[in-house]
């Protein structure tokens, strides 16, 4: 299982790249594995807002449906159409594959993640 460098990870195993201050949001290689392969993406509507802790897209695999939730709160800004056609490619590339980009609307709410370091960590915990 890998576990990407400098990047943030939330407890519900989305990581998220930030660049300026837009957020791009996945789902990490721990999260893809438990779900199996996924079949069909729901991606939120560009400009949709959204609150920390909100669902902002869902997943659907052969062995079940899994809610994306935003990490941190903002504007969706875009959105990955090419999952719609292949959605598979959150199996395949989970750390390339991005769902959805956020414009943050709170910086320091990236406080509150996991880095690469500490969510290896919080994955041991788990098992």
């Amino acid at each position: 299982m890998r576990i990407e460098k400098g990047l943030y990870y939330t407890k519900e195993h989305e990581w998220l790249k930030v660049e300026d201050n837009v957020a791009w949001i996945g789902i990490s290689d721990y999260a893809q594995e438990h779900l199996g392969n996924v079949v069909y993406v729901e991606l939120p509507e560009e400009e949709d807002e959204v609150e920390r802790g909100e669902t902002v897209a869902s997943l659907e695999s052969v062995k079940a449906a899994s809610d994306i939730y935003a990490p941190v709160s903002g504007t969706v800004v875009e959105i990955n159409e090419a999952l719609e056609d292949e959605p598979g490619l959150v199996n395949s590339e989970p750390y390339e594959t991005w769902i959805v980009k956020l414009e943050m609307s709170d910086e320091e709410e990236l406080g509150d993640l996991f880095s690469s370091e500490e969510y290896e960590k919080f994955l041991k915990e788990e098992e």
